[in-house]
């Protein structure tokens, strides 16, 4: 995968197809290595995104004060 922008659905299926590969162990070592740090990078990539969606959340459910209520969230099956 290349270094273009890609949502983080597509980041997160190609690091599931990378998970998958890896997981066969069948991958020359350097495939295996170039998998891994491809996989690396986009894990990167991911946790920047969920921290920017932690982070705008947080605003939204500002309280009192801009102080952040915690509000969790319903488990699967209350949803």
């Amino acid at each position: 995968m290349t270094e273009k922008k890609v949502s983080f659905e597509q980041a997160m299926d190609r690091l599931e197809e990378i998970v998958r590969r890896l997981e066969q162990g069948d991958a020359p070592l350097e495939e295996a290595l170039s998998l891994f740090e491809e996989g690396t990078r986009l894990v990167k990539r991911c946790s920047v995104q969920l921290d920017r969606a932690e982070q705008k959340v947080s605003k939204l459910l500002a309280g009192p004060g801009d102080t952040p209520r915690q509000v969790p969230f319903l488990e699967e099956d209350e949803a």
